[in-house]
């Protein structure tokens, strides 16, 4: 047999092949999606239950884990483990399933990544110990704040988005000051002159190089949002101009992160400061929920039951 022909019989067995491979994919995915959206549709219907549901069980969860906090708060660092490890794969496939999994690229998962790696494999390192409490209590902590990271007990999006950047200040704290072993393996004495020297020359010094991917993503939220409201953030943004608005956001995110981290020092030195802050972050975020369930969500609502009215005149109308 000539090379042609077995060019020729090679084309002829495998084109078939991958059109059936073709088709079969089409097919499975308009499965997928008919299945996907009867799964939409049935948990619209039970839309209520589920909420109750889910609203019951976070609220369990968050006092199973103040009592944690009390009883054994040795072993708050192992919580915050098995939350990572299994809520933020999750998080991914859903925000992959929504196209959102670009905002899984901010800053705040690159920190809770270094500071999974510290607990696991590096616990008695001075240094890494220093970065990441830096991290947790600097940018993560600020952002719930700033941000208005909103605790809604019926919501598992915005749940996981505060203990994302909460558990892990409460995390530090505890190894901070309710973990003489950890204070001990770690030499204490002269702990204020080593935290500003790391800060300063290990952490805050690098802060120029990062380029941070979650410009792309959060930065177009976070300028709607603040375009929508016209606030302070929408107009320092602009003092370049509209076609730098992403610069100076850039700039902008920069000065936070060097604040946020700088005001770390007093929160390392002070128990009583500590304290104060993690009341603060909690207050916040209960205080934003607030907001978001008498405010928000009552639109929210109107609007959606707007929608259905229409939907459902639109049919009728062009019989």
């Amino acid at each position: 047999m000539s090379e042609n022909e077995e060019h020729t019989e090679y084309t002829a067995d495998t084109e078939p092949s991958a059109a059936a491979r073709k088709r079969l994919r089409d097919r499975s995915k308009e499965v997928l999606s008919k299945q996907a959206v009867k799964i939409a549709k049935r948990a619209e219907e039970h839309e209520t239950f589920f909420n109750k549901v889910i609203h019951l069980l976070n609220v369990l969860g968050f006092g199973g884990f103040c009592f944690l906090l009390g009883a054994r708060p040795q072993d708050v660092p192992l919580v915050y483990c098995l939350f990572y490890v299994v809520f933020v794969p999750l998080r991914w496939i859903y925000y992959r399933f929504k196209k959102w999994h670009y905002y899984l690229l901010d800053f705040c998962y690159y920190a809770n990544t270094i500071f999974l790696v510290y607990l696991l494999f590096y616990p008695k390192n001075e240094k890494l110990f220093l970065v990441c409490f830096s991290f947790a209590e600097g940018p993560l902590a600020w952002a719930l704040i700033v941000w208005r990271c909103s605790l809604v007990f019926n919501s598992v999006d915005k749940i996981i988005s505060v203990l994302i950047h909460l558990l892990p200040g409460l995390v530090f704290f505890t190894i901070r000051w309710w973990n003489p072993e950890t204070l001990v393996a770690m030499r204490p004495e002269g702990a204020a002159a080593r935290i500003l020297y790391f800060l300063i020359v290990n952490v805050l010094r690098r802060q120029r190089f990062l380029r941070d991917p979650e410009v792309m993503t959060s930065y177009k939220e976070l300028s709607k949002k603040a375009q929508k409201a016209n606030n302070m953030w929408w107009r320092l943004s602009g003092l370049l101009g509209d076609n730098n608005r992403l610069l100076m956001f850039i700039i902008l995110q920069g000065m936070f992160t060097v604040a946020t981290m700088a005001l770390t020092v007093p929160i390392f030195l002070s128990y009583k400061l500590s304290v104060v802050f993690q009341i603060l972050k909690v207050s916040a975020s209960v205080w934003n929920g607030a907001s978001f369930l008498l405010e928000v969500m009552p639109r929210q609502v109107i609007l959606k039951e707007k929608k259905k009215s229409e939907m459902q005149t639109v049919p009728s109308n062009s019989k």
